[in-house]
């Protein structure tokens, strides 16, 4: 394990990364407590994140008694990052979680995930059912699939600025702007107790690294945002950006897929958070729990305590 100083000067131990070979690729994976066997826990991090946003609950979830594996995802880190934009789909997304618990032998695990990593999360419950012992999403929820593709809805309802849809419509333009301001936007964006009268523009990630300075306070140091920073010099953001590009052809992925999921599930919000609640969510997910923490977007690293004991509390209740 190396370790690293989070923002109270104390010493975080993470686990040096493996490169392991699964379905056609190959990922940077962190991993720990391999010797409780049999309790496997899959951290899946967002965008534009790190499996070293997972650090704060790493220690924890070992001492539980699970193997915690974190991998970076494709297109973050030392993982491959294809150049073919569906290679970004959810097939390939959720094809290579599967493909990592067969690498460990487990026929399912614990699936966690944040921001980007939650959609994948639910959606591969819904591809792969008997892979996902329990489900534990934090800052989105379950997305409904409409009568329209998501991009296509977006583009009607918030109009061609909205991040998501510009992502999609001007492929490059916002990658080639934060790949020369990455420093800039990394820092602007990784941010807690924002004032709540700024709005959320359309232009918001292009806005975010062109702004000299930033709002609020800073979620991490500038030692832990360094990480950060050297990783996606060395990726470029269009990898990571290519998940985005692929919502309308999860879409159509998705179509022969049961919307309801069975499985147990925790949801965790941030009470300030521009992402609101889904209030018809235990519609989709019977066996969900709600439970929401007063910070923003960045739960896990912004309220690493908090996260940890509840994520504890709910593992125990569902699985011991």
């Amino acid at each position: 394990m190396t370790n690293v100083k989070n923002t109270n000067c104390i010493d975080i131990e993470f686990p040096k990364p493996t490169i392991i070979s699964v379905n056609g690729i190959k990922l940077e994976v962190f991993e720990a407590g391999r010797e409780n066997n049999g309790k496997p826990i899959v951290l899946c991090h967002g965008w534009p994140e790190h499996a070293f946003s997972w650090r704060y609950q790493i220690p924890a979830l070992v001492e539980a008694g699970y193997h915690v594996i974190v991998p970076n995802q494709r297109g973050y880190g030392n993982s491959s990052n294809p150049e073919d934009v569906s290679a970004f789909d959810i097939e390939h997304l959720a094809g290579d979680l599967v493909a990592l618990l067969d690498h460990y032998g487990y026929e399912e695990a614990v699936f966690v995930g944040h921001d980007w990593g939650a959609m994948v999360t639910w959606w591969l419950s819904m591809l792969h059912p008997s892979r996902v012992k329990g489900i534990i999403a934090l800052a989105v929820p379950y997305q409904v699939r409409g009568e329209r593709p998501w991009i296509e809805w977006m583009e009607e309802i918030l109009g061609q600025d909205y991040y998501f849809v510009h992502f999609n419509r001007q492929p490059g333009v916002a990658d080639a702007i934060l790949d020369d301001n990455d420093h800039q936007f990394l820092r602007n964006i990784f941010r807690k107790n924002l004032p709540q009268s700024i709005p959320e523009p359309g232009m918001a990630m292009i806005n975010l690294a062109n702004a000299k300075e930033p709002q609020g306070e800073p979620v991490m140091s500038e030692g832990e945002l360094a990480l950060f920073v050297d990783s996606f010099k060395s990726t470029g953001f269009t990898g990571s950006i290519n998940w985005y590009r692929n919502l309308d052809r999860n879409w159509h992925l998705l179509a022969d897929a049961n919307p309801i999921i069975e499985k147990p599930a925790l949801m965790i919000y941030g009470n300030q958070d521009v992402i609101p609640k889904f209030e018809g969510l235990s519609i989709f997910v019977p066996n969900v729990e709600e439970v929401s923490l007063e910070c923003g977007h960045w739960i896990q690293q912004e309220k690493p305590i908090e996260t940890t004991e509840v994520i504890l509390k709910w593992l125990e209740q569902q699985f011991n």
